[in-house]
C-alpha cells in the first residue's frame, strides 16, 4: 500500500487518533458551518463537531492538539489551471504582478512590444491591480498608443475587464 499523504504511514496499519480541540473549524456545511473539534484516524476525518462528540469517538491514546481558538479550514485544491495556454503563449504574455509603478509597467510593455512580431497582440495578463502602482491608476489609451502605436495591446485587469488600444 502507498503511504498516507497526511502521516507518511501505511493506512492499513492502525494509527493513534489525532484530536484537534479549541478550534473554529470551517466545515463548509451550511447546516453546521462551524465546529469546535476534529478527530482524524488513519489520515481520514473521523468526526467533526463539538469537543464532547469528538472526544467520545477517539481512542484513549489519541494525540491532542489545542489549536488555541484559531480557524481551521479544509485543505483546498484549485485544479483550475491554464497549462495549454501557458505553454502556447508563455513568450507572448506579459505579467505585471508585483510591479511597483505604472512607469515601470509601461517600460516593460514597451520592451514586449519591441520584441513581438506583427501582427501578434501583446497581452498583459495576471493578478495585478492599479493599487499596487505608485501612481494608483491604470494606463490611459493615449499612454498605450504611445508605447504601441502599431501593435495591438490587450491588458486584462482583474479578470473582469480589459483595456485595448
Amino acid at each position: 500500500m502507498l503511504p498516507s499523504p497526511l502521516f507518511g504511514r501505511t493506512p492499513s496499519v492502525p494509527q493513534s487518533d489525532l484530536l484537534l480541540v479549541n478550534a473554529k473549524v470551517s466545515t463548509l456545511d451550511r447546516a453546521n458551518p462551524v465546529a469546535e473539534a476534529i478527530a482524524i484516524r488513519d489520515g481520514r476525518f473521523l468526526v467533526v463537531g463539538s469537543e464532547g462528540e469528538v472526544r467520545a469517538a477517539v481512542l484513549p491514546d489519541a494525540r491532542v492538539i489545542d489549536v488555541g481558538g484559531r480557524r481551521v479550514i479544509p485543505g483546498l485544491i484549485d485544479s483550475h489551471m491554464h497549462i495549454i495556454r501557458g505553454g502556447l503563449n508563455f513568450n507572448m504574455e506579459l505579467r505585471w504582478d508585483g510591479v511597483p509603478s505604472l512607469a515601470e509597467a509601461m517600460a516593460m510593455l514597451k520592451q514586449q512590444v519591441d520584441r513581438t512580431p506583427a501582427p501578434q497582440w501583446v497581452r498583459v495578463v495576471g493578478g495585478f491591480t492599479e493599487h499596487q502602482f505608485a501612481e494608483k491608476r491604470l494606463p490611459t489609451i493615449a499612454e498605450l498608443n504611445a508605447v504601441a502605436p502599431d501593435t495591438p495591446v490587450f491588458i486584462l485587469h482583474l479578470y473582469d475587464r480589459a483595456l485595448l488600444n
